[in-house]
């Protein structure tokens, strides 16, 4: 296991919508980040769309990573065919071990049978290639139906991209979440988190901490991910609440990735 950061690392200064700064992070600007926070993984999801490069603009992504020494990973989200074999082949182009997806892309919200029938004609292929498909518990199904969905499919190059927060959607917190899924996992998401009762009293909210810093509790979740038998890299993901402005939270944003490395690195020395 490898620590690595990603565009889900930097929300805010990648681009949200209706927030979006005037210089937003791109591939190269995060792999400089990456490099400076001293991790060997960088991985680009779907906020940092990579099919909008061309050829040679992923050629130089991966000349720069390689030179930096730092291995690329590639997500997405959406499960039709035609558009998995286009990120399996970017996957490739940019020498990636695994493609990150989630389930719901747009509109279509496909059923944990239907996933099973889109993603397991294509598993030859991604055997082919040599990269693992890694599905991420998003906030629509509980563990026990993501475990179905892996389990359905039966093949060493499909698993879970493990997030330990996004279950709560679900009502499910991390300790139901992280035994269950682990032995499935080929990649994953820390993301640490506090939960807090609103001012009222009348209701709680969950919100984003740095690692170390909320409630999740990170020598567990490891030990329990080696114990599991999970492979792949930890990638650090944050969720900053926004500041008051966008410059206080691109401020907070990037404390809380170098705090969190930090932090993480007492685990994770690679």
């Amino acid at each position: 296991m490898k620590l690595g950061v990603g565009s889900y690392t930097y929300p805010w200064a990648v681009g949200i919508a209706g927030y979006v700064p005037d210089a937003p992070l791109n591939p190269e600007a995060l792999l400089t980040r990456a490099e400076r926070l001293g991790v060997r993984v960088l991985q680009i999801c779907d906020n940092m769309p990579l099919d909008e490069l061309n050829e040679a603009e992923l050629g130089e992504l991966r000349d720069q990573a390689d030179d930096r020494g730092i291995e690329l990973e590639v997500g997405t989200r959406g499960l039709a065919p035609e558009w998995l074999r286009q990120y399996l082949w970017l996957a490739g182009e940019l020498g990636s071990t695994i493609l990150r997806t989630v389930l719901d892309r747009g509109d279509d919200r496909p059923t944990p049978e239907e996933a099973v029938e889109r993603i397991a004609p294509l598993l030859p292929e991604f055997a082919e290639a040599q990269v693992r498909l890694a599905i991420e518990n998003h906030d629509r199904f509980m563990s026990d139906t993501w475990e179905w969905i892996v389990e359905s499919l039966d093949s060493p190059w499909a698993g879970i991209c493990l997030d330990t927060a996004n279950s709560f959607g679900a009502l499910e917190g991390p300790g139901t979440v992280i035994p269950r899924l682990a032995p499935h996992a080929v990649a994953l998401h820390v993301k640490d988190f506090r939960v807090v009762r609103v001012p009222s009293h009348l209701g709680f909210r969950i919100e984003g901490a740095p690692a170390g810093g909320g409630m999740l509790d990170v020598a567990w979740l490891l030990a329990t991910w080696r114990e599991a038998g999970g492979t792949g890299n930890a990638i650090l993901e944050l969720w900053p609440p926004y500041q008051g402005s966008l410059h206080e939270t691109l401020e907070l944003e990037e404390r809380w990735a170098e705090e969190s490395v930090r932090y993480l690195r007492r685990f994770i020395p690679d």
